[in-house]
């Protein structure tokens, strides 16, 4: 299992890489990076906070979806960019809503159940699509998005950090991941993006 995490880690830098050599491009107007070729997103189900099967390819039927891989215990990054894709729904009318999924999938599915994750994106934004599920399972979607996860070393305090992507990623009607945002992205920038891949939807 160590092993195989560790490998999808080592896929990170060389995305960065790639962006730097062309693989992926900011756009006139866009704050995103474009990705292109965009990333096809396996449609390995997971599990959401109701306990149903979940893929990011087959249940993903709106426009466009917002998904960041994180876990609940994160000190850090995740509580920022979850609080921005929150902020980034507050920005954006009813009916453009309507034609966005924001998903949440965690990467400690040991600590993250049904429950837990519930309670976590609902504290952000009750809309929000929370997703856990067998580790493999997010292993192998997390890797058709370049996302690098592994359980870290135990922690002084008996807990421990996870590896995991700092990137929210686009997914449009046809599955492909077409655009990724650092975790810095703001919510006027993101929304602002989100709005122009609806038009242009």
């Amino acid at each position: 299992m160590r092993a195989r995490a560790l490998a999808v880690v080592a896929v990170v830098p060389l995305l960065a890489l790639l962006a730097a050599c062309g693989g992926g491009a900011q756009s006139a107007g866009l704050t995103g990076t474009v990705l292109d070729p965009p990333f096809e997103v396996a449609a390995t189900p997971l599990v959401d906070t109701d306990g149903a099967a979940f893929s990011l390819a087959d249940d993903t039927d709106k426009d466009l979806t917002l998904v960041f891989f994180g876990y609940t215990n994160c000190p850090d990054i995740c509580g920022q960019v979850m609080a921005t894709l929150a902020g980034t729904l507050t920005r954006l009318d009813d009916e453009q809503k309507e034609r966005l999924d924001v998903v949440f999938v965690t990467t400690d599915p040991a600590r993250d159940d049904e429950a837990v994750t519930e309670d976590y994106v609902s504290a952000f934004d009750p809309s929000i699509i929370g997703l856990t599920g067998d580790l493999d399972d997010i292993l192998e979607v997390g890797e058709s998005l370049a996302v690098g996860i592994d359980k870290g070393d135990k922690l002084p305090s008996g807990g421990y950090e996870v590896t995991h992507g700092t990137r929210v990623y686009a997914i449009d009607a046809d599955d492909e991941s077409p655009m990724m945002w650092n975790r810095d992205v703001s919510q006027a920038q993101l929304a602002s993006d989100v709005l122009t891949l609806l038009d242009e939807g």
